[in-house]
């Protein structure tokens, strides 16, 4: 409990700036919740939750969260470690049936539970998208496993946020519970917390409550699914989702059960050490970050097609604010921020201090030229090894040259040189954006670009290319949501005549 004098919130001007942008931005709806000591202080929605029906949106309003299913998918895994159930710092391995994650470098025994839960354990970066008006439709958890289950990192290197690491939990959480992830989500966190407009998907009798999420263009989506429904797939109103955010500040409302007990919280909230002591910001399905006065924010955001949302906490302050939108808009973190700093004015000033920061930085890393590829002596020359598909190894070859020139090639199907572009080498990793085709069902259901990034390993570089198609970020009006799905790349320096 803070000893910080508290100061009474107006939110009317931060009211009246949603409805602005809502208008200004041509948004569909907003809703939001704000609760401070136990005590909700507003509540509220604007716009609608369905433009063709002319439903407006309330503040219990069932959002697609996005990546706010990660903090929740994490409650659930605690709730299975308080049993006993489930340790965190046991290979996940050990959890899974057959099929297992393989380490192409460091050991599988190191990618723990509470590694893939930080995003620690060297899986890469991963979304797919699976439409219910096209025929592609998620694959068994096995299959997906042995297409994508590679880590690219040892254990504990790196950070790499993943959605498939999420999407592992969740198949480990009805593993082990002998129930679906939706319904263990429901018995075991939704209906304990009150949270009675949450569930994950859409659950029968719940449609009619629910916010179509709509494009840039102003059309709905079509239902999407995922390969990853742990790490995106939970559909939440506002109301119920800062009842979630009090569990995490260990205060509840008379009618909710504690399911997690003060020092699994804790845990959760306690961000995960690398391997060199730093520390990568994300604990077991929270990011934490501390400002310069002290106020130690707890959150997730989430955004994909149609979603922007965010939850965050201030712990001391017991302060719990949820901003969700129907459609892709930084406002729901703007807002968030400005709710915040409505109530802690010390927070509003950091705040502000920081985005000044950030613009700068971007100001600097962005001049008008960009600078040319300098490779050092000992990255120059040929450089041979394969990209690994679910359909097999394809022979790639990198060409670097002392002009700063890139070329690559995937010597399949008669592919031609390309010209890698965008290629930086700092710290040892070298990236950069190629096209080409890797000739996989997956990648192929979209137009992708192959980004490269390759950590050198003395004589090797190896990481991961990761086809990335259109985001839902970058993408024109009327297009859909992007994948990105990364594959083990090695390559070995040949050696010189």
């Amino acid at each position: 409990m803070s000893s910080r004098k508290k100061r009474k919130p107006d939110f009317e001007g931060i009211a009246e700036k949603i409805r602005r942008e809502l208008v200004d931005q041509s948004l569909p709806s907003l809703a939001l919740a704000v609760s401070r000591d136990g005590e909700f202080l507003r509540e509220e929605a604007w716009g609608w939750a369905n433009r063709e029906q002319r439903i407006p949106a309330t503040p219990h309003t069932m959002y697609s969260l996005a990546s706010i299913s990660k903090p929740i998918t994490a409650t659930a895994l605690m709730i299975l470690v308080e049993r006993g159930q489930i340790d965190l710092d046991v290979p996940l391995n050990e959890y899974l049936g057959d099929t297992k994650l393989k380490a192409w470098v460091g050991d599988a025994a190191d990618a723990t539970v509470r590694r893939v839960a930080s995003h620690t354990s060297g899986l890469h970066l991963h979304y797919q998208f699976f439409y219910e008006d096209e025929p592609h439709r998620r694959p068994p958890m096995d299959e997906t496993i042995r297409r994508y289950g590679h880590l690219v990192a040892p254990p504990g290197e790196r950070h790499y946020y993943s959605n498939f690491g999420y999407g592992l939990l969740d198949h480990l959480i009805a593993r082990i519970s002998g129930q679906s992830y939706a319904e263990f989500l429901r018995r075991e966190v939704f209906l304990p917390l009150g949270m009675t407009r949450a569930s994950v998907d859409l659950a029968p009798g719940l449609e009619a409550y629910a916010a179509e999420r709509y494009g840039s263009d102003g059309l709905a989506y079509p239902f999407y699914d995922f390969d990853h429904p742990g790490g995106s797939a939970v559909y939440c109103s506002a109301h119920d989702l800062v009842r979630f955010g009090l569990l995490h500040l260990d205060t509840h409302l008379p009618d909710q059960k504690a399911i997690l007990s003060e020092e699994s919280i804790r845990e959760m909230q306690t961000p995960v050490q690398l391997n060199d002591s730093s520390s990568c910001g994300y604990g077991i399905g929270w990011r934490v970050e501390e400002d310069d006065n002290g106020y130690r924010s707890v959150s997730h955001g989430g955004g994909m097609g149609g979603v922007n949302t965010i939850l965050k906490l201030i712990p001391t302050e017991e302060i719990a604010v949820a901003v969700l939108c129907n459609a892709g808009t930084s406002l729901p973190f703007q807002i968030a921020d400005d709710l915040i700093g409505e109530m802690l004015p010390d927070f509003a000033k950091e705040r502000n201090k920081r985005e000044k920061e950030r613009e700068t930085e971007r100001d600097e890393n962005s001049p008008t030229v960009k600078p040319s590829f300098e490779p050092p002596p000992d990255l120059l020359d040929e450089w041979k090894g394969s990209i690994h598909t679910g359909n097999g190894d394809l022979p790639f070859t990198l060409r670097i040259k002392e002009d700063g020139d890139v070329h690559a090639q995937i010597e399949s199907n008669g592919q031609l040189k390309a010209l890698v572009n965008n290629v930086r080498f700092k710290d040892g990793l070298f990236t950069g954006v190629m096209v080409g085709d890797l000739g996989t069902e997956d990648t192929n259901r979209r137009p992708y670009k192959i980004r490269l990034e390759l950590k050198r390993r003395g004589d090797r570089l190896n990481g991961a290319a990761i086809a990335v198609s259109e985001s839902y970020s970058e993408a024109a009006p009327g297009k859909r949501c992007g994948n990105a799905l990364s594959h083990w790349t090695e390559v070995k320096k040949v050696d010189e005549p």
